[in-house]
């Protein structure tokens, strides 16, 4: 657990992040084509869905890392209200633009799907609206740390707005599950075979996933390093300023 905490200093994240990101950014180009390509050109078209299925290999992925983006963000919030680690809330404000374009990936998707399957591009569902209040919660955070000139004031008040948020990352994570009313399907991906996506489906997601889970882990690195700069650069200015 010490050891852990070692990344909290800038310098240490600064050159594990050097090393650990093109390799990262690799593994995530690589997976990403493969499980696209795979997915979207060698899978046959649902019985059901036609090709509109494919669009899961989007979806899914994007789906997942919004709410987990957001859980995450968190997660180093609490760290840096509890441990008072600067590299934390810079991490959960770098993470949060990743976790509002995905979140806008998986609504955009998700009206591209639901169109020819509901016929009706939005409906007030309840995974669907609790997903774009995350949205909406995703854009706040960003503006709140603009907002404010302070960075530890910033950072207090949008691990604060981090935690109420939570509530809407798990209503949309478990939407279904709370309310069996709403045309939104059941997970795609599941323990119980009959709900769970078809095996000629579920390889490619689950490469896609992966892609997507290491492009998050690639940009989070590259953000928060020049988050770490900037505010390197800040604190120089002032003290010129102050000289």
């Amino acid at each position: 657990m010490a050891s852990l905490w070692e990344y909290a200093n800038p310098v240490k994240f600064i050159r594990t992040a050097e090393t650990v990101l093109p390799w990262v950014s690799i593994l995530a180009t690589v997976t990403l084509v493969a499980g696209l390509v795979w997915g979207f050109f060698f899978t046959p078209d649902d019985y059901r869905q036609g090709s509109t299925v494919k669009i899961i290999y989007i979806h899914v992925p994007a789906a997942l890392m919004a709410i987990n983006v957001w859980f995450m963000m968190l997660v180093t919030s609490l760290v840096w209200l509890i441990r008072r680690h600067h590299v934390s809330a810079l991490a959960a404000k770098a993470a949060a633009p990743v976790g509002a374009i995905m979140t806008v990936i998986a609504l955009a998707t998700g009206a591209i799907w639901g169109q020819p399957m509901w016929g009706t591009w939005w409906e007030w569902d309840p995974r669907l609206t609790s997903f774009l209040i995350l949205f909406l919660f995703y854009l706040g955070y960003m503006a709140l740390w603009e907002a404010i000139d302070n960075p530890d004031t910033a950072a207090d008040l949008t691990a604060v707005l981090c935690i109420v948020g939570s509530v809407f990352a798990i209503l949309s994570r478990y939407a279904v599950n709370f309310w069996n009313q709403g045309l939104h399907q059941g997970a795609s991906l599941s323990l119980d075979k009959e709900e769970n996506v078809a095996d000629v489906f579920s390889t490619p997601l689950y490469i896609s996933i992966a892609g997507f889970i290491l492009l998050f882990i690639a940009l989070v690195f590259l953000r928060t390093r020049t988050e770490i700069y900037k505010r390197r650069t800040k604190a120089l200015l002032a003290r010129e300023r102050l000289g």
